[in-house]
Formats: C-alpha cells, sequence, structure tokens
C-alpha cells in the first residue's frame, strides 16, 4: 500500500525514469555476476557501434582493444550491451535525483545524458585496461591451436576486420581479437574454432 502511494506521489517524469534505472541495475547486477562466475560470452552481445578508425580487441559494457595502444577514445568500443546498460543506470539515476530536486525537466534530461554517456567511456576504458593486464600475461595464443570458443563480436569475412571470441586458453578464460578466412561474416554467438595466429595478439578462426 506504502509502495502504491508512493509511486502514484512520483510525477510522470520520475515514474519513467524510475522504470528505467531499475530495470537496467537489476540487469546490469546479474551481467556482471555472471562475468565473474565466468557465462559472460551470451551476456554481452554485438550492440556495438564503433568509433571512428577504431582499431582493437572489444568489454564498454565492450572492450574491444588494440593492446598495443591504450590511449584515445578511438581504441573503445562503447556502444557495447555492457555499455548501453551503464548509460541507463546513471541516466536513470541521476535523472531521478535531479527530479526530486524539483530541476527543470530539460536540464535533467541533458544532465542525465551527459553523465551516462561519460559512465559508458569509462566503462570502456576499465574493460580496456583489464584485457590490456590479460594480454600481458603469459598466455601464449599458439597455445589455442585447436581450440573450440564462441564469438562475442562479429568477424568481418576474408580478413578485412578483427573481431573477438570467448576461449579458453591455458585454464583461464580469455578474449581476443579474432580474424577468418571464410568469405561470410562470422556472427555473434557462432561457434569457432582457432585454426592459426595473426600477428601477436590476433588469432585465425573458422566456423566450428
Amino acid at each position: 500500500m506504502f509502495l502504491v502511494e508512493w509511486w502514484n506521489s512520483l510525477g510522470l517524469a520520475s515514474q519513467i525514469l524510475y522504470c528505467i534505472a531499475i530495470p537496467s541495475t537489476l540487469v546490469l547486477l546479474i551481467q556482471t555476476l555472471l562475468m565473474f562466475l565466468g557465462f559472460d560470452n551470451d551476456v554481452d552481445g554485438d550492440i556495438e557501434i564503433d568509433a571512428p578508425d577504431a582499431d582493437f580487441d572489444n568489454d564498454v559494457f565492450g572492450q574491444d582493444i588494440d593492446i598495443d595502444n591504450v590511449s584515445g577514445l578511438e581504441s573503445l568500443h562503447i556502444f557495447t550491451v555492457r555499455g548501453i546498460l551503464a548509460f541507463f543506470v546513471i541516466f536513470g539515476w541521476v535523472g531521478i535525483v535531479m527530479q526530486s530536486a524539483d530541476i527543470n525537466l530539460p536540464v535533467t534530461l541533458i544532465v542525465a545524458t551527459v553523465c551516462g554517456f561519460a559512465m559508458m567511456v569509462v566503462i570502456a576504458y576499465l574493460f580496456k585496461m583489464v584485457m590490456r593486464l590479460k594480454s600481458d600475461g603469459t598466455a601464449d595464443n599458439r597455445n589455442a591451436l585447436g581450440t573450440a570458443g564462441k564469438v562475442y563480436l562479429t568477424i568481418p569475412p576474408s580478413r578485412s576486420g578483427e573481431g573477438k571470441v570467448n576461449i579458453m586458453l591455458q585454464g583461464a578464460y580469455v578474449e581476443r581479437n579474432a580474424v577468418t578466412d571464410e568469405t561470410e561474416c562470422i556472427p555473434t554467438g557462432s561457434e569457432i574454432i582457432v585454426v592459426g595466429t595473426s600477428g601477436q595478439t590476433s588469432l585465425i578462426v573458422k566456423r566450428k
């Protein structure tokens, strides 16, 4: 009864913001938990809008990385599922706080949007750094030959670009850049086999 009265006491804008903030927060918490439990490969799909001239490995809510270049927005994948969730979480809660303070709605929306986008960038950068730390370890990509995995970011055909795959490498669950010689792209969620290496950081894969 109290919840109903509280809900009815809110303005329409605040109700909409709560409907954005609460579900996105719960989903992000679940996704983060699954990631730590090692089940992240099916949670963060390929909803990516690459930054111009991006050349990287992806996990804002996405973390594709050029391992040798950890600086600059051009090396971030910002619009991933994880990043978009983070945007809505921050957008919703910042908007709720500002509406509670009786701040003008247009100002609230502008500030909440800026804060949400800033969080997307922060998340992308954090995951990029995590991937850099992973890549600085002793894992040798040559040990991935013959290993099965799943596509995390769509792999363009005929080595025209890099995607990203999740595989088990030397007993650890890792994410790696990947290219393919196949004439059609390999979409997110597809099962793959590692058939070779390309350069120091990329794998060559084919459909399983």
